[in-house]
């Protein structure tokens, strides 16, 4: 059997990074997505999201992918991905009508006998009830990770289907394409396959939780949170690629909606949700650590005080901003003074003045915040920062910085999951 050609309805974020990786393998692959001016972006190399190494993917594979705005070339697919990203609102809600708006578009053109597959994420009964033949339909769980995504869709870890029934064969054309990819495929009625994805998340979630909860213990008695994490690492029960770095809570929209949609399972079918409502609890708590913090520090002495933010997007290698900690930073920092730099949100995608130059950020402010872990930040001069200053406080809740070069240079250096209450040898010092 020759190879089939792969379709992708909707070029966002997933379909983009999806649609490469199939021609990566080979495969010769049509992209739909129905702006003009959006085809004609990606089609001049300027692609309208950001993804480290996507660009040099599609450049690579140029050859064997056709980007169109005609929705007719889907005609020639063999299997077509409904590959758009889930738009959600700030509750969590996923907006489903775009969805069923491409599934509905791609019934009228695709060839009789085509696969239908949805790659983008819908809650559990979602794929079952789509008026196609169920020999013909499937759910494949989509597991990338933003700034990670050419990785992620290139080296998948296995792959998760959904059918009708798990013990049928799947079709012959999805195993030569699934099979490109040389790792376990794992079939599932549809239902499973789509908690599946939100299960893994849910795992992750959990880690989260547990990693800011012990973090905030050591910050208020003297311990080290990194000093701690290669115990649990080495531990065959937690393991060594377990999610246990602190952050500013959960951000990023996919992970707040699945939390909502087991919320909204439990409660429709009368089940325990306790943990899930103690894990937004808990995310809520820990995003708000470093306005605590500059209010106890800085504001509540001087309101006028000029805060540095280094970072508005929501995770570093993405411009994303959705539910990004930074702005409820800014929002909590109305009526102060502030100053932002972000290296790739532009002042196109937000109403707050951005900043060129990170230094610049610096200049006589009273505490500098490291909201996003962009790499560049790491490479800041130190000692050129602190003069800039006229205040010493640098809250880095990722860890962007080195502690100790920090503190010599004369900063009050404070990170997430370290105290900045003496320990025992330093009050014995003091007092000595």
């Amino acid at each position: 059997m020759s190879k089939p050609i792969i379709g992708y309805a909707g070029l966002t974020h997933l379909g983009l990074n999806s649609a490469a990786a199939s021609a990566k393998n080979g495969f010769t692959v049509i992209g739909y997505h129905g702006e003009a001016d959006y085809i004609a972006r990606i089609n001049s190399g300027k692609l309208p999201i950001t993804e480290p190494g996507l660009d040099v993917l599609i450049a690579k594979n140029k050859s064997r992918i056709t980007i169109t705005n005609d929705l007719n070339l889907l005609k020639q697919c063999d299997i077509i991905y409904i590959s758009s990203d889930v738009p959600t609102d700030n509750n969590g809600d996923s907006d489903l009508a775009p969805i069923n708006k491409m599934i509905l578009d791609c019934k009228t053109v695709m060839k009789s006998g085509s696969l239908l597959i949805v790659l983008c994420q819908v809650p559990p009964g979602f794929t079952r009830q789509l008026p196609h033949k169920p020999e013909l339909l499937y759910y494949q769980v989509e597991t990338l990770i933003f700034g990670k995504a050419v990785e992620r869709a290139t080296q998948p870890e296995r792959l998760i289907i959904g059918c009708e029934n798990p013990k049928n064969r799947l079709d012959a054309r999805l195993e030569i394409y699934l099979e490109s990819f040389n790792c376990p495929i794992l079939k599932m009625r549809y239902e499973s396959a789509e908690l599946a994805k939100i299960s893994i998340n849910m795992c992750l979630v959990a880690s989260i939780s547990v990693a800011n909860t012990m973090a905030e213990i050591c910050e208020n008695i003297g311990a080290d949170w990194s000093e701690i994490l290669p115990s649990l690492k080495l531990d065959e029960r937690i393991g060594e690629f377990s999610y246990l770095k602190p952050g500013l809570g959960i951000a990023g929209g996919n992970l707040e909606r699945d939390l909502y949609t087991v919320l909204k399972l439990s409660e429709s079918h009368k089940t325990d949700g306790g943990v899930i409502k103690a894990w937004i609890r808990n995310s809520v708590h820990r995003r708000d650590w470093a306005w605590r913090i500059l209010y106890k520090k800085v504001l509540n002495q001087n309101p006028r005080a000029i805060i540095g933010i280094l970072g508005l997007a929501y995770k570093e290698n993405t411009d994303s901003i959705k539910n990004s900690p930074s702005l409820a930073l800014i929002n909590q920092l109305k009526g102060f003074n502030i100053r932002v730099h972000d290296p790739v949100v532009s002042n196109a995608a937000t109403e707050i003045s951005i900043i060129s130059d990170a230094e610049e950020v610096a200049r006589n402010a009273n505490a500098i915040v490291i909201m996003t872990p962009w790499p560049e930040y790491a490479n800041l001069d130190l000692t050129k920062l602190s003069s800039l200053m006229s205040g010493n406080i640098v809250l880095d809740p990722y860890a962007v910085l080195d502690g100790n070069l920090a503190k010599s240079a004369g900063l009050n250096y404070l990170t997430l999951g370290l105290s900045d209450l003496p320990t025992d040898s330093q009050r014995l010092m003091k007092n000595a």
